[in-house]
């Protein structure tokens, strides 16, 4: 061992060891490693940024942006609405659950999706009284299965790919992972469904902190081609108990009719008076098919969209003793005052006419980008972590055309997967599906900082000869074992250091070694890459292995040690199908 290899691997090791022990920001750690490498000399002072323009870095900050532009425009809504039923059997539910979680897994990125399903989840589980820890986890962990079918659906994959251009001057394309990973998630998912979920313990989740400023009433508009037109408002309640929402009545001409008007015919133009919380009106109003008062001027903008944001109103405000028409806030500035919270009272004036005093609490609608700006004006204080999302629905299938058409353009050949993402991008913003602060708020930059910094550095270890010593050390220990041993080896390391590693470091440390493993003992280094990507992505031991599993845990109620009762029994199948599907779809 030289003393290059020394002091690298002596880095690495206070690298990993930071990285495990968790006090210090993992993109900190990676950064200042970088940091220490350039001044050692192991690195050139011009490649130590080098990272940031890898291929592998943009195209995951490129996938972050397009599944927020695909939520946003109602295009995974579409997929969830036909998931969620309370009156399923548990088993059957989370089988439901685990298939759609998959699916969306390999399209969009996995954080994203479970983001989606784990709220449908639940609220299926409020409403069937069942803990949600029984459901959380196994939707969790499909998440990540979901995600290996694809290029895009997963960081190692994307990491591993264009390792492969790298070292063997060709990457990976969009499907070539789609074989070995529709075979691991199927059987995956199966074990989850029938056997995993038994295995979990029951717990209460952390309390959720939606609602905490009481329901508001808002007001919501028949639009012009409404599925709701020429229906009773009565025959509303379904959906509307589905959501969450109460029907208080109904405005026509400007004047609120007595009662609740259940048997009233609903015409274009009126207005249904709900009382809920801001998500579950908003879902309502998409499910109903309505419309916010002012969409009509907001559907105007572009290259921005919209959100809802709740505000306290102080003593002093410039809004106090004023109504939303007297400030004509619709008119100046593009928002619209959507609902009012009033210590759970209920009044019979419009919304935008309501006399609004200190202590209210305003849900606003308006462009994203202009909220906070607008809050000032009003002289109201945002409630921090309450702004909702607006979904436009209208803009799925545009937004869902211009996704595919990136794909299409990508594995065809014509340009690159990044350019492709990238000019979807454009469409999105174009199309007003997202605002020019999703291409921040929406990018982990952690994770990327965090791969940046590691990719200089694990060039640099490469450079030195050290994977390759760590590949004839393994080739050395599994000396006389038959190919396909060495490769089950080489997943069990990998999916052990994936546990309690960033899957995206753990990658770029495994890649290199892999290669030098095949090249080592005279095999194709595709089995082996494929290896690698499959055990980074399956970390199911604990809760930090990767982020799905870390955003459940607070919800889930779950305790460090709830993950390996499942995760272990599923990591130990995901090895016995992989390793044969790996050298089936590519021999060695």
């Amino acid at each position: 061992m030289t003393g290059d290899q020394i002091m690298l691997f002596g880095l690495f090791g206070v690298l990993f060891g930071f990285l495990v022990w968790g006090r210090v920001r993992y993109d900190l750690v990676a950064f200042s490693a970088l940091l220490v490498a350039v001044f050692a000399g192991y690195v050139a002072p011009a490649d130590a940024f080098a990272g940031f323009g890898h291929p592998a870095v943009v195209i995951i900050a490129l996938v972050l942006i397009v599944s927020r532009g695909l939520v946003n425009s109602g295009a995974v809504e579409l997929i969830a609405r036909f998931v969620v039923a309370p009156d399923r059997a548990l088993p059957v539910h989370i089988s439901v659950m685990a298939v759609a979680g998959a699916a969306l897994s390999a399209v969009i990125n996995n954080v994203a999706a479970l983001a989606l399903l784990m709220t449908l989840d639940m609220d299926v589980a409020r409403k069937a009284k069942r803990a949600a820890s029984l459901t959380l986890m196994p939707l969790s962990f499909a998440t990540i299965l979901g995600g290996m079918i694809t290029l895009i659906g997963t960081p190692p994959n994307i990491v591993i790919a264009q390792y492969r251009q790298d070292a063997l001057g060709e990457p990976f394309a969009m499907f070539d992972f789609a074989p070995v990973g529709l075979i691991v998630s199927a059987v995956g998912i199966a074990f989850i469904a029938l056997i995993g979920w038994r295995l979990i313990p029951r717990r209460d989740g952390r309390p959720s902190l939606e609602g905490n400023a009481g329901l508001y009433l808002a007001e919501a508009r028949v639009k012009d081609g409404s599925k709701s037109i020429g229906k009773m408002v009565r025959d509303l309640y379904p959906d509307a108990g589905d959501k969450d929402v109460q029907i208080l009545g109904l405005v026509r001409r400007g004047k609120r009719l007595p009662g609740f008007s259940r048997t009233e015919e609903l015409r274009k133009g009126d207005f249904l008076v709900l009382e809920g919380d801001p998500k579950s009106i908003e879902a309502f109003v998409g499910a109903a098919g309505l419309d916010f008062a002012g969409s009509e001027k907001h559907g105007g903008l572009r290259g921005t969209n919209l959100a809802l944001i709740e505000a306290i109103v102080p003593d002093g405000a410039r809004i106090v003793n004023r109504s939303a028409m007297d400030v004509r806030l619709l008119y100046r500035h593009g928002v619209t005052l959507l609902g009012v919270s009033r210590e759970g009272r209920r009044f019979r004036d419009r919304v935008r006419k309501l006399t609004i005093r200190p202590g209210d609490v305003l849900l606003l609608l308006g462009p994203d980008d202009r909220m906070d700006q607008v809050a000032a004006w009003l002289g109201v204080y945002p409630i921090a972590d309450r702004k909702t999302g607006v979904i436009q629905r209208r803009k799925a299938v545009a937004a869902i055309g211009a996704f595919a058409l990136a794909i299409a353009l990508a594995v065809t050949g014509i340009t690159t997967l990044t350019i492709g993402l990238g000019a979807c991008v454009v469409a999105y913003v174009a199309m007003g599906l997202l605002g020019g602060e999703d291409f921040y708020a929406m990018i982990e930059w952690k994770v990327i900082v965090l791969l940046a910094s590691l990719i200089p550095l694990s060039a640099a270890l490469e450079a030195s000869g050290g994977t390759q010593l760590i590949a004839d050390s393994i080739v050395g220990g599994t000396n006389g074992w038959p190919a396909w041993a060495i490769l089950l080896v080489l997943m069990v390391v990998t999916m052990t250091l994936s546990d309690f590693l960033n899957n995206v470091a753990t990658v770029l440390i495994a890649a290199p070694i892999g290669v030098s493993i095949a090249q080592t003992i005279g095999a194709n280094p595709d089995p082996f890459l494929m290896g690698v990507a499959v055990a980074a992505s399956c970390a199911f031991l604990t809760p930090i292995g990767h982020k799905n599993n870390t955003i459940i845990m607070g919800p889930g109620g779950y305790q460090f040690g709830d993950y390996w009762r499942m995760g272990l029994a599923l990591e130990v199948l995901v090895i016995a199908v992989a390793v044969p599907a790996i050298l089936w779809v590519w021999p060695l």
